[in-house]
C-alpha cells in the first residue's frame, strides 16, 4: 500500500501561484498511491494568498478520478452571502472505505495567540485482506498548549479504536447502525503536526500506553535509524519562512505495522507548496 501526506497550502507553491494540477502531478511521480493525505484544502476561502479556486474539494475529485475523496473542515463557517469558508483535511484513496469519522481536534482558549479549529479525519480503508485505519490531521501552529492537548485526544481516540478491536461491541437483532464496523488496531496516523522531534506534540505521540493500546512508531525512524527527520518545512518558501528548514510534518504507524515498513522518504525537491510531501510504502 502506498500512501502519500502532504500539507499543499491550498495548493500555493513557492512561487506565489495556486495549481493543485501540478501538485497532483507531482504526488503522481512520486508513487501510485493507494491513499492520499492532505492538508489545507480549502472551499470558499478565495481570499487566501494566490486566490484559490470556490471548491478545492470538487477540483481534487476531479483532478483524482476513480478515488473516493472524504472531506473533514476544522474551519466551517459561512459567507456574508451564505457560501461555504470551510478549512480543513481531505483524504483521497481508490481502496474500499468501510467507516469514516470526523474528529474536532481541542480547542482550548489561549488568548495570546492567533489559530483556528482543528480536525483529525479518520478512515477505514481495505487493503488485500487487511482493514487499517488512515488518520490524516493538522495541529495548531501558534499554541502549544493546544498542540499538547490535541496530541493527547489523538492518543485517546486510537485508545478507543484498539479497545474496541480488543471487545467489540454487541449488534443489534436486526441490520442498522447499531451493527458495528470492525475496529482495527493497526493504524496509520500522518499530518503537519507543527511539532518539529522536539516539541512535546511529537514526543507525546510517541509516548507509551498503558492499557495494551498498540504504541505508534515514526515510520521515518523505522526506515532511517539514527538519522535526524529530513526537513519537510522551509526549505523553498523563505518569505513566510526565513528560518533553517526543520521537520513538522509526520507519519507513525502503529508497532504493529511496524515491521511492515518497506518505505518512508520525503521529497526534498518540490517546491508546490511550503512543506514537503512523504510517502510511506507498506507491505500489506
Amino acid at each position: 500500500m502506498e500512501l502519500i501526506s502532504w500539507n499543499i497550502q491550498w495548493g500555493r507553491g513557492a512561487d506565489g501561484q495556486v495549481d493543485l494540477s501540478r501538485g497532483v502531478a507531482t504526488m503522481r511521480a512520486m508513487a501510485d498511491a493507494d491513499v492520499i493525505c492532505l492538508q489545507e484544502v480549502t472551499r470558499g476561502f478565495g481570499d487566501l494568498r494566490g486566490a484559490p479556486g470556490a471548491d478545492q474539494v470538487a477540483e481534487l475529485a476531479a483532478l483524482l478520478p476513480g478515488y473516493r475523496v472524504m472531506f473533514a473542515p476544522g474551519v466551517d463557517r459561512f459567507g456574508g452571502d451564505g457560501s461555504p469558508r470551510q478549512f480543513g483535511n481531505l483524504i483521497a484513496t481508490r481502496l474500499p472505505v468501510h467507516e469514516v469519522f470526523r474528529h474536532a481536534l481541542p480547542w482550548p482558549p489561549d488568548p495570546d495567540v492567533a489559530s483556528m479549529p482543528r480536525v483529525a479525519l479518520e478512515a477505514t480503508v481495505q487493503s488485500g485482506s487487511k482493514r487499517l485505519r488512515v488518520i490524516c490531521t493538522h495541529l495548531e501552529y501558534y499554541s502549544a498548549n493546544q498542540r499538547a492537548a490535541q496530541a493527547d485526544a489523538l492518543r485517546n481516540w486510537h485508545a478507543e479504536a484498539c479497545g474496541q478491536a480488543r471487545r467489540p461491541g454487541r449488534s443489534e437483532s436486526t441490520p442498522g447502525p447499531f451493527t458495528p464496523e470492525a475496529r482495527p488496531s493497526e493504524a496509520v496516523l500522518c499530518g503537519d503536526f507543527n511539532s518539529k522531534p522536539s516539541d512535546i506534540a511529537y514526543r507525546r505521540m510517541l509516548e507509551p500506553f498503558d492499557d495494551g493500546t498498540t504504541p505508534w512508531r515514526d515510520a521515518w525512524l523505522l526506515r532511517h535509524p539514527g538519522q535526524p527527520h529530513a526537513p519537510t518545512c522551509a526549505m523553498y518558501d523563505k518569505e513566510q519562512w526565513p528560518e533553517p528548514p526543520f521537520a513538522c510534518d509526520f507519519v507513525f504507524v502503529t508497532e504493529n505495522l511496524a515491521g511492515q515498513v518497506s518505505r518512508c522518504e520525503v521529497n526534498a525537491a518540490t517546491k508546490d507548496s511550503d512543506h514537503q510531501p512523504i510517502v510511506l510504502s507498506l507491505d500489506i
